[in-house]
């Protein structure tokens, strides 16, 4: 993981996921490439784009290159390769070409609301980037001073379709040098018998030459809630997910992960396409 990207708004959100970033970046010798999409008004785009030299547009291009350059003097990014860039256009489409453009390893992202990142449900820029990006995203939603990945939750139901984006995490996890809980959660709504569950389990570890991982089964009233409960349990770090690219998150969590889950789980999140 040599390129790490944290787009910023310059909110309080975007310095945490780059506080975040720069933990991962100094353990690993990554670089790292902070971003600012530049949305303008649609009368002013229309002109940039015709070619007319517009004063407020450089303004504003000054003004973002200035705040840039400000935080890339911040103590905590100190001896880590920072590169700067200011990109106009709109955030999903920008986020996403820097990203293959620059060949990006990871995507961190910060996220609003006390709650949790109850933005993600409502159309957030993050939101976005979390269905469209092919690169994995960690969502970060608090200010976390040490930042360390050790122990990696991935609760899911073990489909086909689910082995590709736990190949990602299986990279990132061997990155970190982390162990990973492979979880089923068991509800009364989707109940299922332990041998079943247990073999769901054990045929798809099967697949991935795993070495420092446990399965697990845990039980509880819900999804959202086993799987909180099952982070709580291990002390957790990061919470791996599944999303599709149209409808959100992944079927195991009925299309959408709901906003109990979202609005408890103040771990760190990291979500991967399928």
């Amino acid at each position: 993981m040599k390129r790490i990207l944290v787009p910023t708004d310059f909110s309080e959100h975007a310095e945490h996921a780059l506080k975040a970033a720069a933990q991962i970046a100094k353990k690993n010798g990554s670089e790292i490439i902070i971003l600012h999409m530049l949305e303008l008004p649609h009368q002013t785009n229309d002109a940039i784009f015709g070619g007319v030299s517009i004063p407020e547009t450089m303004l504003f291009m000054q003004k973002a290159n200035e705040m840039l350059d400000k935080i890339s003097q911040s103590s905590f990014l100190e001896g880590i390769s920072i590169t700067e860039v200011v990109k106009m256009d709109k955030p999903i489409h920008g986020i996403t070409q820097i990203g293959k453009e620059q060949d990006i390893d990871l995507i961190v992202m910060g996220s609003h609301g006390s709650s949790g990142i109850e933005e993600l449900l409502i159309g957030s820029n993050t939101e976005k980037v979390v269905r469209n990006s092919e690169i994995p995203v960690l969502v970060i939603k608090k200010d976390v001073p040490d930042f360390k990945v050790e122990n990696i939750v991935f609760a899911s139901d073990f489909t086909e379709e689910t082995k590709k984006p736990f190949q990602k995490l299986l990279n990132f996890t061997k990155f970190f040098d982390a162990k990973i809980h492979l979880v089923s959660i068991c509800t009364p709504n989707s109940f299922k018998p332990t041998h079943t569950a247990e073999k769901a389990i054990k045929d798809f570890a099967s697949e991935f030459n795993l070495s420092n991982y446990s399965t697990n089964i845990y039980n509880d009233t819900n999804i959202e809630k086993g799987i909180i409960n099952f982070s709580n349990s291990i002390n957790a770090d990061i919470i791996g997910m599944c999303t599709h690219g149209r409808t959100g998150f992944a079927h195991f969590f009925n299309g959408s992960i709901s906003e109990g889950l979202v609005n408890h789980a103040v771990r760190p999140i990291v979500t991967l396409k399928i």
